[in-house]
């Protein structure tokens, strides 16, 4: 990914379209693919991503220059497609609270395109049963490593609540892998049969 520099952002923040667009080049596909892991659908990720650099475009003049530019805008793409979630009104399914491992995660590059194997569909419709801000909260932390901090800012939520998030989501995303897997899970299952995200 290209990155952009400070002059360009500070251009784009003045007002400058040609900067602006250059910044929605950069960062198009980590935007594109943080949609579609929350919504699941590449033609509505599509749409959600563009109006994202829309509302970020909007918003320019209010970005905090000592916030790194992409924590704001995959936040900007998180709200908006946690208010996407609630339009929908989909039924949530409430799962147990369960005590077994938690699911090492290997985030995969952000750049690579998503949506599209085997393994992401899986994984989408184990993400898709949790409550959106959930949700929100596992993917930016674990495939764009945001601080618990930087969570809090991008949900509008305590420290303390994006750390209970986490632990539930980590905890739902476990027991579903796990009963999607096998018919009878083995107390004794080891990380290493554990699937690395």
């Amino acid at each position: 990914m290209n990155h952009h520099t400070a002059e360009e952002l500070q251009s784009a923040i003045n007002g400058d379209e040609a900067a602006f667009a250059h910044l929605v080049e950069t960062y198009q596909t980590p935007v594109y693919n943080l949609c579609c892991r929350m919504l699941g659908d590449p033609q509505e990720a599509e749409d959600a991503a563009q109006e994202s650099f829309w509302r970020a475009h909007q918003a320019m003049k209010r970005y905090d220059p000592n916030r790194p530019f992409i924590t704001w805008l995959l936040s900007i793409a998180a709200h908006y497609c946690i208010d996407q979630q609630r339009k929908r009104r989909l039924p949530i399914i409430e799962l147990d609270e369960i005590t077994e491992e938690l699911i090492p995660y290997n985030a995969p590059n952000p750049e690579s395109v998503v949506c599209q194997s085997e393994e992401e569909q899986m994984l989408h419709a184990l993400l898709s049963e949790m409550k959106a801000q959930d949700r929100a909260a596992l993917i930016l932390r674990y495939w764009y490593d945001f601080s618990d901090q930087e969570i809090g800012k991008a949900l509008s939520c305590s420290v303390s609540a994006v750390k209970s998030r986490l632990h539930r989501a980590r905890l739902q995303m476990a027991q579903k892998w796990q009963s999607a897997q096998q018919t009878v899970t083995s107390p004794e299952r080891s990380y290493d049969e554990t699937p690395t995200f």
